[in-house]
C-alpha cells in the first residue's frame, strides 16, 4: 500500500511548480469544472446558550448585549469600536475573560457563515469524503475534516494538511489516504482541496488566508482541537505553502513541516519562526527548482538563529539520503506533534511580509502578530521586498522593542539545467536595516509576560516610551479576543507606541 502511494504523488506531483522562477513557461492549467453546490437552507437564529441569562447578569456589571453587537460587527468587516471603560481587577481577570470568551463564542454561533462540521472518522477508503465547501471569493474549496483515535482531555491535535500542485482531485484523494497512514493519532485533520490544480494551486494568496483565520477561529471555538497544537504541512505546492505559512501565521501554530519542497527564504522569513518547531525534508537528489540548495539555505539559517538565541527555533532539517522529490514522508507529523505552542514568548521578531500578488490576487499583510497589533506601519508598501519589521525582547518588567524598515534583497542566482530547458532560481538573499521613524503600534501585555502589579518600561529603539503602571481594563480584553480570536490571547492591557 505504501508503494501505491508512492506512485500516486509521483504521477500526481509532476506538475509542480514554484513562483519566482525563470525559464520555460509552464503548462497553463486546465480549467476546473464549474461547480455549482446546492443552496443550504439558511438555519434558524441559533438559541442562546442555557447560561445566557447568567452571563447578562454578571457580578461584574458588564454589558453583555453591547459586547455581543461589538463582536457582530467585528465578525461581519464593519468598522467598530468597543469603548467601555471599565476597569477590571486583578482578582477578576480570569473570570473576566471567560465571561468574554463566552461572549465571542455566542456570536460567532450566530454569525452567518459556513460551519466547521461535526467531526468524522478518517477511513481507509481512496477517494476523499468531502466534508464541506467553503466559498472563497469566486471560487469553491472542498474539504474533508475528520479524526483518528480518541480526544485527549485538552482536544485533538488539529494538522492543516496541504496538497501538491497536480490535479486537485487525485492530489485531494491521495492526501486524504495520507493522513489515515501517517502515526500521529490521536489528531484530527483539515484537508482542502484547491479550487484548481497545476498553477492556480496556490495555498497563501488572500482568499485561502481568509480560510485558514476562519478554520483558526472555529477551531479555538468548537471544543474539540487543543489550541495550542495546530500544525501546517504539506508537500511539494503544500510544501511552499506550508513554509509561507508558517511565518505568516506562527503566532497561531506549534510546528509546521514542508515536506520535498524549499520555499525561497525571503517569502518566508526563518525568523519569524522562533517559537515553533519546524521540520524540512526534502531528498538529497531533489535539485528541481533549487530544492535542494533551498532547503541547506534553510538549515544554515536556522542553525545560526538557534546558536543566537538559545531555547528558540527549534527544527529539524534534513536531506534524505538517496532520495529525490518523492522522499520519506513519515518524519514529519510524528516529530511535530510532540511539540506545544508558546502563546507568549518573551522574545519576537516579526517580518511584516506580505502574501498575495498571485493568480489575480493582491498581497495582504496581517495586522497582529503574537501581543504585537499595527496600527500603521512603518513603510509605505510600495515595495514587497522593504517591510517594517519588529523585534521584542522581554526582560524582567521591561519590553525592549526594536522597530525597524528592513530591506530585503534576492540575491546569489543559481543556475540548473533541466531536461527541458534551463532556468535560474534565486537562493539567498541580504537584509539591511534602518530603525524607522514612523509608525503607530499596541503592546498587548498579561501576566504571562510581565508582572502587572509593578510598574512596566516599553523601549523603543533605545528610548524609554512608557514607565508606568498598567491599568487593566475590560476594554483590552475584548479588542484583543477581537483581534486574534484565539482563547490563549485575552489581553488585559496595553499600551499603544507612536514610532518617531
Amino acid at each position: 500500500m505504501k508503494k501505491f502511494f508512492i506512485y500516486c504523488f509521483a504521477a500526481a506531483m509532476m506538475a509542480a511548480v514554484i513562483p519566482g522562477c525563470s525559464g520555460k513557461k509552464p503548462a497553463e492549467p486546465v480549467p476546473p469544472e464549474e461547480e455549482k453546490p446546492e443552496e443550504p437552507e439558511k438555519p434558524d437564529k441559533p438559541e442562546k446558550p442555557g447560561n445566557y441569562e447568567e452571563l447578562v447578569n454578571n457580578d461584574y456589571g458588564i454589558d453583555v448585549p453591547a459586547m455581543e453587537d461589538y463582536f457582530a460587527a467585528v465578525l461581519a468587516g464593519r468598522k467598530a469600536e468597543y469603548a467601555d471603560p471599565k476597569i477590571v481587577e486583578a482578582t477578576d481577570l480570569k473570570g473576566v475573560a471567560q465571561l468574554v470568551w463566552d461572549v465571542w463564542k455566542i456570536a460567532n454561533a450566530e454569525f452567518d457563515e459556513d460551519k466547521l462540521p461535526s467531526l468524522r472518522a478518517i477511513d481507509h477508503s481512496e477517494t476523499a469524503p468531502v466534508s464541506g465547501t467553503w466559498k472563497l471569493g469566486s471560487e469553491n474549496m472542498k474539504f474533508f475534516y475528520g479524526y483518528k483515535g480518541s480526544k485527549p482531555r485538552d482536544g485533538y491535535p488539529l494538522f492543516l494538511d496541504l496538497h501538491g500542485s497536480g490535479d486537485n482531485q487525485e492530489e485531494f484523494d491521495v492526501t486524504y489516504q495520507w493522513a489515515y497512514y501517517f502515526d500521529d493519532a490521536p489528531s484530527v485533520y483539515f484537508i482542502p482541496r484547491s479550487p484548481q490544480g497545476g498553477t492556480g494551486c496556490r495555498w497563501y494568496q488572500p482568499t485561502r488566508q481568509q480560510a485558514w483565520e476562519r478554520l483558526f477561529r472555529q477551531a479555538f471555538i468548537s471544543g474539540d482541537i487543543d489550541p495550542n497544537r495546530i500544525y501546517i504541512f504539506g508537500i511539494s505546492e503544500g510544501a511552499y505553502g506550508s513554509q509561507r505559512l508558517a511565518s505568516f501565521y506562527a503566532d497561531y501554530i506549534a510546528g509546521a513541516g514542508p515536506i520535498a519542497g524549499g520555499e525561497q527564504m525571503f517569502y518566508a522569513p526563518p525568523e519569524n519562526c522562533a517559537s515553533i518547531a519546524f521540520c524540512l525534508q526534502t531528498g538529497e537528489k531533489d535539485t528541481w527548482y533549487g530544492r535542494k540548495l533551498l532547503t541547506q539555505r534553510a538549515k544554515e539559517q536556522f542553525d545560526s538563529l538557534q546558536t543566537a538565541h538559545p531555547g528558540y527555533y527549534v527544527h529539524k532539517i534534513d536531506l534524505q539520503p538517496d532520495y529525490d522529490h518523492w522522499c520519506d514522508y513519515e518524519v514529519t507529523t510524528p516529530w511535530l506533534k510532540d511539540f506545544t505552542r508558546h502563546p507568549h514568548p518573551k522574545y519576537v521578531y516579526w517580518e511584516n511580509l506580505s502574501l498575495g500578488n498571485v493568480n489575480d490576487e493582491s498581497a495582504a499583510f496581517r495586522d497582529g502578530f503574537y501581543n504585537l497589533y499595527v496600527k500603521e506601519r512603518s513603510t509605505d508598501d510600495s515595495d514587497e521586498f522593504v517591510r517594517s519589521c519588529y523585534e521584542m525582547n522581554i526582560e524582567g518588567n521591561t519590553v525592549n522593542l526594536n522597530v525597524n524598515v528592513v530591506t530585503v534583497q534576492p540575491g546569489n542566482y543559481v543556475t540548473q539545467v533541466e531536461s527541458d530547458g534551463q532556468w535560474q532560481m534565486n537562493i539567498g538573499e541580504t537584509k539591511t536595516y534602518v530603525p524607522a521613524t514612523k509608525g503607530r503600534l499596541v503592546v498587548y501585555l498579561n501576566d504571562e509576560l510581565v508582572d502587572l502589579s509593578k510598574p512596566v518600561s516599553i523601549v523603543v529603539n533605545g528610548k524609554e516610551k512608557f514607565n508606568n503602571t498598567l491599568t487593566l481594563t475590560l476594554k483590552d480584553i475584548v479588542t484583543s479576543c477581537a483581534e486574534y480570536f484565539d482563547p490563549e490571547r485575552l489581553f488585559p492591557a496595553s499600551i499603544e507606541i507612536t514610532v518617531e
